[in-house]
């Protein structure tokens, strides 16, 4: 995920437009008053195993496609996915990057009681940026991405641990996206032409999308993580998702608010990004929502990805436990009351 990626700013007419045309459940908001929730409890998150999944991620280096480190962490996903009793495949195929490069992509999928008549989708990108295009020092060079890759992966193995050893019988389909990182690069961080430069991100996912297999049973709703590993980090309501997974997203907000994490599931509302969620909801018409930190910057006063973001300081250094069970608890808890 990138400065770059989002996806185009509407005008001030627009947003007020679309802000008031989502699809939240209208039985929330009868005579104005919101319903009383009662949630069941789920699981128990633990945020020291996402740590040192995360970590392990890290101590591979970047997760460039094509290098060795890329092809080791791969491997280690696919290994401990399996250990887990998941259903593990791979979806292997080649995608043009933004410079036309044919690179290989590797999405690998896990599947939890695959036979289940309702599946939930839940998915992040395990790739990291080939430049650091945002940072003052060697920008030529890969990041580590702790946050923007390995933060994500390290919630979803989690999450497949505990629900490995659980009872519960609702189906998963938990997807490690390849190629996400490999937009084109700015160094002055400026924007591009959008329109144009949008779709050389999230090759893995629109890969995916495109290849469906026709009997694919197709999940009720999915949640993409993406930089949900930082310090502080805020989980706005960003407009892609409330479009297209709007009653999810108000339903998972409202649990995370419940659950005491109303400090990161924030009320505000974002302006639309593109992120592999944007691929899952217009091609494969899976309605997915995307919980990423994207907030206003103090220096530009723009909505950004964290100062870290793109450089060489997106480290474990920044990684914070209490975000990772934030969100962790979050997703786990929603997953005990569909």
């Amino acid at each position: 995920m990138q400065i770059h990626k989002i996806y185009f700013f509407f005008s001030f007419f627009l947003i007020i437009v679309l802000f008031s045309c989502n699809n939240e459940d209208p039985k929330e908001f009868k005579n104005k008053i919101p319903l009383k929730e009662t949630w069941k409890k789920g699981g128990e998150f633990n945020a020291d195993s996402a740590f040192k999944y995360i970590k392990k991620q890290v101590d591979f280096g970047p997760r460039v496609p094509q290098t060795n480190a890329h092809k080791k962490c791969g491997n280690w996903l696919v290994n401990k996915l399996t250990n887990f009793k998941l259903k593990v495949t791979e979806q292997i195929g080649e995608v043009v990057a933004f410079n036309g490069e044919k690179l290989p992509v590797r999405n690998i999928i896990a599947q939890l009681n695959p036979s289940s008549n309702i599946k939930v989708l839940l998915c992040a990108h395990w790739d990291t940026r080939p430049f650091a295009d945002r940072d003052s020092i060697n920008i030529n060079q890969p990041i580590i991405g702790a946050n923007d890759g390995a933060s994500g992966v390290g919630v979803l193995l989690e999450l497949a641990r505990v629900l490995s050893l659980d009872s519960l019988k609702l189906g998963i389909d938990f997807i490690f996206f390849d190629v996400e990182d490999y937009g084109a690069p700015s160094y002055n961080s400026s924007f591009f032409d959008l329109n144009s430069m949008n779709d050389t991100w999230c090759l893995g996912s629109q890969y995916w999308c495109y290849n469906l297999d026709k009997n694919y049973q197709k999940p009720k709703f999915g949640i993409l993580l993406d930089m949900v590993g930082a310090k502080n980090a805020v989980f706005p309501k960003e407009e892609i998702s409330r479009q297209y997974a709007g009653y999810y997203l108000n339903k998972i907000w409202k649990l995370g608010s419940y659950l005491g994490y109303g400090n990161y599931f924030k009320k505000k509302i974002a302006p639309p990004l593109t992120d592999d969620h944007t691929y899952i909801n217009k091609l494969a018409q899976i309605p997915t929502l995307d919980i990423i930190h994207y907030d206003i910057s103090p220096i530009t006063n723009r909505y950004d990805f964290g100062r870290f973001h793109h450089t060489h300081q997106d480290n474990l250094e920044i990684i914070h436990k209490p975000t990772l069970k934030a969100t962790g608890q979050t997703v786990l808890t929603y997953l005990y009351n569909i």
